[in-house]
């Protein structure tokens, strides 16, 4: 690698001091992963198109470029030229400053994913509580956009969001309570590797009631179907951001795709190995074999497969009621994870599963 770079680059490099040596590595590293995360949030919106229109019988996206691969491209471009209207009734600051708070925490939490067993930005102890916290964050910028737009639509559905936000945010953090217990550590790269060994040692044989809580919760966290009735179209117009356009309206688009992103890689992460392979066991593949080793190449497989599933219930389910989905909430998911983590209490009495040995 230092044969590709040029000398004096190398000396500029050695010259300067480690603190800003590191800040460096950092800024690149962090640039590296948002435009990652924005690029796969642009694809993820044509995939979602392609995957949905097969499933009814339609072509999808196929005028832009080749196949119908420069689509996201062409609506960056429209959004962006569009007028960004704020209504004259409306709190000006609250209005502009609602969609930064739903993307930045959506973004600011890739900050302690383990992408590799080497590649992490923010390699923290407490990387846990670090996402439980930024994940809840969202829930400000919705509230906020409903709130400042001044508009009874827009308010009911932010209200409606809040609601929903937090009682799945209640299931979701008491099912990470379980992926602590068996991780035993607060750590993303460590709870991945509690979980190496082969597809047997992943928590989600032993979680699976968790597992199944915690993505579902997951899907109502972004607001999408079936648990969408902030944004009920035939009931509140549009929900909290009826009022927004152009760019504004690009933000929250974009801050709905990087949390589903978030989401399937945390689940991946907590239940499935990260980037662990599900064949690393196998030793009939050889020594050394790709397919036995941990890289993002698996990551991105179990994102996809994750990714896959939220435009299948798109696809699929009608839209719950909202006392439907308050009921799965507070009476099903809370109570099924409560009940899980006492049994975990018991396997982890009798030695069986994450704590054997």
């Amino acid at each position: 690698m230092k044969s590709l770079v040029p000398q004096f680059l190398l000396d500029l490099w050695g010259g300067l001091p480690p603190v800003l040596q590191n800040v460096t590595i950092i800024t690149v590293q962090i640039l590296v992963v948002m435009i990652s995360v924005i690029l796969a949030v642009a694809f993820s919106t044509y995939f979602e198109r392609k995957i949905i229109g097969h499933m009814q019988g339609r072509m999808g996206p196929n005028r832009v470029g080749p196949l119908g691969l420069a689509q996201p491209f062409a609506d960056v471009i429209k959004l962006l030229i569009k007028e960004v209207v704020v209504p004259s009734r409306s709190n000006r600051f609250l209005f502009i400053i609602a969609p930064l708070l739903s993307i930045i925490p959506a973004l600011a939490a890739w900050a302690v994913i383990p992408l590799t067993e080497s590649f992490v930005i923010a390699d923290i102890n407490a990387g846990l509580l670090y996402v439980l916290a930024l994940t809840s964050m969202g829930v400000y910028g919705v509230i906020l956009a409903g709130w400042a737009t001044n508009s009874k639509y827009a308010f009911l559905g932010a209200m409606r969001s809040a609601a929903q936000i937090v009682a799945y945010e209640i299931a979701m953090g008491f099912a990470l309570v379980g992926v602590l217990m068996a991780g035993g550590s607060l750590n993303l790269g460590e709870i991945v590797r509690a979980q190496s060994g082969g597809f047997s040692n992943w928590f989600i044989i032993w979680l699976l009631p968790l597992f199944l809580v915690y993505f579902i919760a997951g899907v109502a966290e972004t607001n999408r179907a079936p648990f969408d009735v902030a944004e009920g179209e035939s009931e509140i117009v549009a929900g909290f951001h009826v009022e927004y356009s152009g760019v504004a309206f690009a933000v929250f688009f974009l801050a709905e795709y990087a949390n589903m992103i978030l989401i399937s890689a945390l689940t991946a992460i907590f239940f499935l190995g990260g980037g662990a392979s599900p064949f690393e066991g196998w030793t009939f593949l050889g020594e050394g074999s790709f397919l036995r080793e941990p890289s993002f190449f698996w990551l991105a497989v179990k994102i996809s497969i994750f990714m896959f599933a939220f435009f299948w219930f798109r696809a699929t389910f009608p839209r719950y009621r909202y006392d439907q989905i308050m009921r799965l909430g507070w009476k099903v998911f809370i109570p099924i994870t409560i009940i899980w983590i006492v049994v975990e209490g018991v396997m982890a009495w009798l030695e069986v599963g994450p704590w054997a040995g």
